[in-house]
This record gives C-alpha cells, structure tokens and sequence, in this order.
C-alpha cells in the first residue's frame, strides 16, 4: 500500500511541477481572474426560457375590440374604473355625475385600420368611486409635470365635486 501512495506522490509531484515549468504566476492570475469575472457576468447572459413555457397551455389573446376590458385599444393611457361597467357608457357619463372640465389625452393605435388616434379621457365626477373594472394602462404616460398627458391625477379638481366615480374615452382626432 505504501509504494501505491509513493507512486501517486511522485506523479503528482512531476505533473504540478511541468505545469509550473510552462506556466508562470501571472498567467495563473489572469485565468483566475477571468474566471472570476465570467462567473459574475454569466447571470446576465439572455438564455432561452421558452422549454420551461411549454407544459402551460396558450393563453387566448384578451379582445382589443371589446370597450368592457382593459385591453381595449383606446384605453392606452386610461387610468380608472370603465365607465361601461359603471352604468355608463364608452363617451357617456353615468346619471348622476358630471364630466370632467379638465382631461388627460393619450395617441393610441387602432389595431384595426393601423392608425393612431388622438384620445380624451374624462373622470366623472360627482359620486363616490365605482369600484367595477379597474384599467391601470400607462403607455407613453409622461411625467406628472406634463399635466395634460399624466393619468394619475384627479381631474374633477375642476368641477363642483371633485370626487370621481369613473372614467370614458372619447376620440377626439386622427394623431
């Protein structure tokens, strides 16, 4: 047993000593630090997630044609509850409130000619807060010192009431 460990002992011994003898400290340094940096940069490398999708079944498209989803085209920029689900309507106001004197606007695409659409969204005003279909779309939303492209305000700040209940779309232009 003990010649087995002397053997090992010795091939060892010549095979780090050739490698000492062909490779000098600093190219050990530089391999160590390559290694050190790729290993810290390979996390942020884009690598393919679609095998992991696969076993879930294709979600269906949400309509962009139906004005009682979020996902309508013209609620692009819309912030607020859908005056459609409100007793309201796309452009109407529910009984008992008034609309905004002031509003935000916000260009979306209609996906259905491929034209961009210049959009109006008035808050109603006048009762308290619908509660029904909440749409949150921020697209091209500017900051809050653009006042007239920002959604997250109270645009019954205007009005006699300043609480809001929901919020209509209304095409003002072809963008």
């Amino acid at each position: 047993m003990r010649r087995l460990f002397d053997w090992m002992d010795r091939f060892t011994e010549r095979g780090l000593r050739g490698v000492a003898h062909r490779h000098g400290r600093r190219s050990l340094l530089g391999k160590l630090g390559v290694a050190l940096v790729g290993g810290a940069v390979l996390p942020m490398l884009p690598f393919d997630r679609s095998g992991a999708f696969a076993a879930e079944p294709a979600k269906p498209k949400p309509d962009p044609n139906d004005p009682s989803k979020c996902e309508y085209w013209r609620y692009c920029a819309f912030d607020g509850y859908l005056c459609t689900c409100c007793g309201g309507s796309l452009t109407q106001c529910p009984p008992g409130t008034d609309a905004s004197k002031v509003s935000w606007v916000g260009t979306c695409l209609n996906p259905n000619d491929g034209r961009q659409y210049l959009v109006s969204y008035h808050d109603c005003c006048g009762k308290g807060s619908c509660g029904n279909c909440l749409c949150n779309n921020n697209e091209r939303e500017r900051p809050g010192y653009r006042l007239g492209v920002h959604n997250d305000i109270n645009w019954c700040m205007a009005n006699a009431s300043n609480m809001f209940h929901c919020t209509t779309s209304i095409i003002v232009g072809v963008a």
